[in-house]
């Protein structure tokens, strides 16, 4: 600008009042900030460039630079240093950091604390599964003959007091006596098979041929159990069926001859089972026993590397549960025959020690491997077996409820596959034959170890309701011991419409300081009949969601807490949640994955 023009815009604005000068002077300022704006932005923006490609530079010469220092070229334009001392150097002195992944190793090392865990939280299971087995066994030889005769008795004495009440007998009188019938029936049929002329027909066969028939063996004794105790529940309920529905059964004595012809074919496939393991025992080489145990461990093989939900291992756990104590028992009919062939020489029993120790072992061994690996491959910590053991001990305590709805024995065979009546008529069978009992000093022993057993049976079952009371009240499953039993309908519809709510009885009337009660556990069952006409599928309150496992992997479900109220389920696709106390129980022995 010239001076003139300088010196006549200073006089012209000296020459202005205060306001329009200072309004003129902001006009300016802003003009002068619109036109410097633009400039300033760009700046700024040439700026970060420069910086981001400063920054790109420094990041590809700091991975050049590693990545020449992991081929061990520390100066590239340098030649003479590209030598093998330097590589073998670098190959030494090298060196990585695993915390840059550390949710991978993390991962890895509870997989193996969870492996280390399987064995103990497994025999835990084991153990309290063998003594719900035992409990069922022992049952069939202590509490079911006096229950017997006081049914039979009561029938006796009912001309003298009149035939009016509910009925003739009640309906667990019912069952218990055509379990006696049963029992008796078949043992007479089993008096007429020589033990001595099966061992010798299967001693001379060849031992591969042994070894499939040992394998035929076990998969019919799954099939049998699987199919048995449907014979046997559709005779319970044909003779206790309320006489004024309308007959949709071919009669109490088809099924009953049914019943009878399933007890004593499968006692005869056990007498089979046991015979060829006692022809392993006594073989010379023992390679036959070898053979067998061998056989365990292709079991592996047909189990690890399949998938696996929480209820489809519930299902093998149950199966591996059953399996083994009837291995013992098979195991306790061997030592009795071999002891009565050696006139119950105890020497002879140290001879056999050994075999059994190994057949245990490799038992256990096989159960452990498989279990860790299954673990390990479908993501499953080793806190599910304590919820298997909760839901066992559910079985256990719901059968001692005033709503129970079948007898405890029953409820064992159908959650496990083990059905006592068989294997016990065969041991009865073993140890009559074995045992010769012979004037009055004899029977007077035979009646102290009857004794021993119902003492042996009461106490267990004492333990047994008391740890399950224990499981149930930690796994916080009280709600459900007061609610009514599954209908027929409704268990055949409630994978296909959402189960309603079913409201149970308060707290304070059956569960005390928090536990369960002891006198609702100890009580008689009451006929709920006619207070639940149509029962429906319970659902609980209680948070133990932890139980279920969702039926369709693709239909996720969200969980939104409410408060007090609990847990509430929102489901985008309505799909009911299967309960491991729900499951399919007459397929479990099975082993059937559905």
């Amino acid at each position: 600008m010239q001076p003139w023009r300088v010196v006549m815009t200073s006089l012209w604005r000296a020459c202005l009042p205060v306001e329009p000068r200072i309004k003129m002077a902001e006009s300016v300022s802003a003009a002068v900030g619109e036109v410097m704006e633009p400039e300033k932005e760009e700046r700024e923006k040439e700026k970060e460039e420069r910086e981001e490609k400063d920054k790109r530079e420094e990041k590809d010469e700091r991975e050049k630079r590693s990545a020449e220092e992991a081929l061990g070229f520390y100066d590239k334009r340098n030649m003479s240093d590209l030598s093998l001392v330097r590589f073998i150097g670098a190959e030494l002195t090298r060196g990585y950091f695993l915390e840059h992944n550390e949710a991978k190793y993390t991962e890895r090392r509870e997989r193996v604390y969870t492996c280390l865990r399987i064995p103990k939280e497994l025999e835990k299971l084991m153990l309290f599964g063998f003594f719900l087995c035992l409990d069922a066994f022992l049952y069939v030889f202590t509490l079911l003959p006096l229950r017997v005769l006081l049914a039979l008795i009561r029938l006796l004495t009912l001309p003298c007091c009149g035939l009016r009440g509910s009925g003739v007998l009640q309906p667990a009188q019912v069952c218990d006596v055509l379990k006696g019938f049963i029992m008796v029936l078949c043992y007479v049929m089993m008096t007429y098979v020589d033990y001595s002329m099966m061992y010798h027909l299967i001693r001379g066969q060849s031992v591969i041929k042994l070894y499939i028939i040992y394998n035929m063996l076990e998969v019919a004794d799954r099939l049998f159990s699987s199919f048995g105790q449907d014979i046997l529940d559709a005779l319970y309920w044909t003779a206790t069926e309320p006489k004024e529905r309308k007959r949709a059964h071919i009669g109490v004595i088809p099924h009953f001859l049914m019943g009878v012809l399933y007890v004593f074919l499968h006692a005869i496939l056990i007498m089979i089972q046991a015979t060829t393991l006692n022809v392993a025992f006594n073989s010379h080489n023992k390679s036959l026993l070898t053979i067998m145990m061998s056989n365990n461990f292709v079991e592996i093989k047909g189990s690890v590397f399949k998938k696996f939900e929480k209820n489809n291992l519930f299902q093998m756990s149950n199966s591996d549960i059953k399996e083994r104590f009837t291995n013992y028992v098979l195991l306790l009919i061997v030592c009795l025959r071999n002891m009565e062939q050696f006139s119950w020489n105890p020497d002879h029993l140290w001879v056999l020690f050994p075999d059994v120790v190994m057949v245990i072992a490799s038992e256990v061994t096989v159960d452990v491997v498989k279990h860790a690996f299954i673990t390990k491959f479908n993501d499953i910590t080793a806190d599910v077996y304590r919820e298997y053991r909760a839901s066992l001990a559910f079985d256990l305590v719901s059968s001692r409820q005033k709503n129970a709805y079948t007898d405890y024995s029953d409820s064992v065979a159908r959650r496990m596959g083990f059905i006592p009546l068989p294997l016990a008529l065969l041991l009865i069978r073993v140890v009559i034959s074995s045992v010769q009992i012979q004037g009055p000093l004899s029977y007077i022993c035979v009646l102290l170890f009857y004794l021993g057993m119902i003492s042996l049976k009461v106490l267990n079952s004492i333990v047994l309701l008391g740890t399950s009371c224990v499981l149930v009240k930690d796994a916080k499953m009280e709600e459900k011991l007061f609610q009514s039993p599954p209908s027929a309908s409704s268990s055949r519809t409630n994978s296909k419409a959402h189960r309603p709510k079913h409201t149970p009885h308060t707290a304070e009337q059956n569960i005390e300081d928090g536990g369960v009660s002891s006198a609702s556990v100890t009580s008689q069952p009451t006929n709920h009949l006619l207070e639940t006409p149509s029962p429906t599928l319970p659902t609980s309150q209680s948070v133990d969601h932890f139980l279920t496992t969702p039926d369709d992997e693709d239909e996720d479900k969200d969980l939104s807490v409410t408060g007090e109220e609990g847990v509430r389920l929102i489901h985008r696709n309505p799909a009911p949640k299967k309960d491991l106390l729900e499951i399919d129980r007459f397929t479990i022995c099975g082993n059937r994955i559905d």
